[in-house]
Formats: C-alpha cells, sequence, structure tokens
C-alpha cells in the first residue's frame, strides 16, 4: 500500500479551521499545523490560541508558531518535516520562496474570492462593499506574487441580498473546505489537477479592513451604506450619528427617501428609524448604543421616545 500524502498545514483564523478538518477526513498524513503565536485577545489580553491551533492540539497534531518562516531555523524546521504538499489558509504570514519550494508537490492556498477579482486580505468584505451578486473560492497553487497563483479549483457561490461578512464568512469557509477536500482525494488518486493561470483582465485588490471605513456618512446613498452595515458585520460594525448620539449599527435596510437634509430622522417607528441619505434613506432596525447591547429599533426608540413620529 503506498504510503499516505504527507502534508503540512498552516492557517489561523476561524476561516482556516474547517480547512484542516477537511484535511483530517482524507486519507493523509498531516506532519505538522504552522499557526500564528497565541495573541492577547478579550477584555483581559490574555494570550489565546488561535482557533486552528485549538483545533490542532484537539486532533493531537504537532503545532508549530514561529514569528516568522523567515529565519534559517524555521526554514529547516520545515525541511525536517518533509511534507509532499503544504496546504495554507489564512495562514497571516509572509511564505519566502525558500519555504514555497519545500514541499515535493508544491503549495496549495484557498483564496475566498472568484480570482483574479479581490486579490488580498479582506475579499469576502469587499465583495459586498462593492455589491457583487457571486462570489466564490479558489485551489490555487502559491507562487510569490499576492494571490497570483494559477487556479486548480473554482466554487462560486450566490451573494444574499442580507447576507453579512459574518454569514458570507461561515458559507465560504464551508465551501472552500469542501474544494480542498476534493482536490486531495483527486491527488491521492493520482490525478494531477489542470492548474489554469489566471486572467490579466480584472485584477481588483481587496485592501484590509479599516476601524476608520465603518463611520457611516449621511452624505453617501443610502444603497452604499446598507452595503457597509452589512461588510462591517461582525468587525469592526458600522458606526453612525443618529440624532445627536453615536450609535453602532449593527441591521439596516435602503429605502426610497423624501429629499430631506442628509442625516435628518425622517421616520421613526417599530419597524425602523429612516434616516435621510444622499440619495434614498436608511432604515436602521438593529443598533446599539455605547456600553449598550444590541437592541431592536423599537427598543431603542422606547429609551429615546422623542424620536418616535410616523
Amino acid at each position: 500500500m503506498p504510503a499516505p500524502l504527507r502534508l503540512v498545514f498552516a492557517g489561523t483564523p476561524e476561516f482556516a479551521a474547517p480547512h484542516l478538518r477537511a484535511c483530517l477526513a482524507e486519507n493523509v498524513e498531516i506532519a505538522a499545523v504552522y499557526t500564528q503565536p497565541d495573541r492577547p485577545a478579550g477584555r483581559g489580553r490574555t494570550l489565546a490560541a488561535s482557533p486552528v491551533k485549538q483545533a490542532a492540539l484537539a486532533a493531537g497534531l504537532v503545532v508549530e508558531q514561529p514569528e516568522s518562516l523567515k529565519s534559517p531555523d524555521a526554514k529547516a524546521r520545515l525541511r525536517e518535516l518533509n511534507p509532499d504538499l503544504l496546504v495554507v489558509v489564512a495562514y497571516g504570514l509572509i511564505l519566502p520562496r525558500a519555504v514555497l519550494a519545500v514541499p515535493r508537490l508544491g503549495c496549495w492556498n484557498v483564496h475566498a474570492s472568484l480570482l483574479p477579482r479581490w486579490r488580498g486580505a479582506a475579499p469576502i468584505q469587499r465583495a459586498i462593499l462593492a455589491g457583487d451578486t457571486q462570489t466564490g473560492v479558489c485551489l490555487m497553487r502559491m507562487e510569490a506574487g499576492l494571490d497570483t497563483g494559477p487556479v486548480m479549483l473554482r466554487r462560486e457561490i450566490d451573494i444574499a441580498a442580507d447576507d453579512t461578512g459574518g454569514s458570507l464568512h461561515d458559507k465560504l469557509a464551508v465551501l472552500g473546505a469542501q474544494a480542498l477536500g476534493e482536490g486531495l482525494r483527486r491527488t491521492l488518486a493520482g490525478e494531477t489537477l489542470t492548474a489554469l493561470p489566471q486572467p490579466e483582465a480584472g485584477i481588483t485588490y481587496a485592501h484590509k479592513l479599516e476601524k476608520s471605513e465603518a463611520r457611516l456618512d449621511w452624505n453617501e446613498s443610502a444603497i452604499v451604506l446598507e452595503r457597509k452595515v452589512r461588510a462591517f458585520d461582525p468587525w469592526p460594525v458600522a458606526e453612525a450619528d443618529l440624532a445627536g448620539e453615536r450609535v453602532r449599527v449593527w441591521g439596516a435596510q435602503a429605502m426610497p427617501g423624501n429629499g430631506a437634509s442628509p442625516g435628518a430622522v425622517i421616520a421613526a417607528t417599530k419597524h425602523g428609524i429612516d434616516v435621510a441619505c444622499g440619495e434614498g434613506a436608511l432604515r436602521v432596525t438593529r443598533l446599539q448604543r455605547a456600553g449598550g447591547r444590541v437592541v431592536t429599533a423599537a427598543d431603542y426608540l422606547n429609551a429615546r421616545p422623542e424620536l418616535k413620529f410616523a
């Protein structure tokens, strides 16, 4: 019986964890799992293990947490593991050319977009912000450029009108794990996956999210603001000035406007608080006061009855 495929998995956040479980479900030998070092988290800022580390330890796997893969020791350790394949999913550290050259079968990466659209750090949120109606995942062979490698498997999914950054993240994590599992099974069956170069046309970059982007400007159109509310849930969460109070906005719908000045409250009922925008109006349905919990518009209006009007 031939030896199983020997691989090293590299990933860090929640998105990567289902992909590690997909590897565990196949007839492969996982020599080690690489993940970023434990980081301070929560209000107490205590060191916390990444979701991938937690999944790896639960499965009894060897965990490696180098600060960088650029050091001679880190490269030597990877060569010592002698992987046939390196699978990388949202690892968060740059892989030098010398690392990419270590595995016999190269390095695979699962990316949460339909490449070449949305290369980079935040493809899920950028797709929602742009009003894309479709996205997906790509299983690609890694090369030195940022998400530039040839694509072996591509799986598409529609973006629902109510998808948030969080809900779309979860859907794509499942889809990516399925694509990775298929790639491994086909490779184990002796198939060499065809890797197609990415087209030159249609390249866009999904730059890292900044907290400052989440501030809602009522001069923008309601459609743009609704996309921001959805894209920035669960992080960094949209913020707005609402009738003189800074609030976080967790749920909203674009509505027709009435020509009022941007920022003016034009209706406030149990169904939501309608705020005039540069074009249309944004109906705020779920929101959060400073230090408070997320509540419906109806509950918020009970605390601010002076705003209520049809």
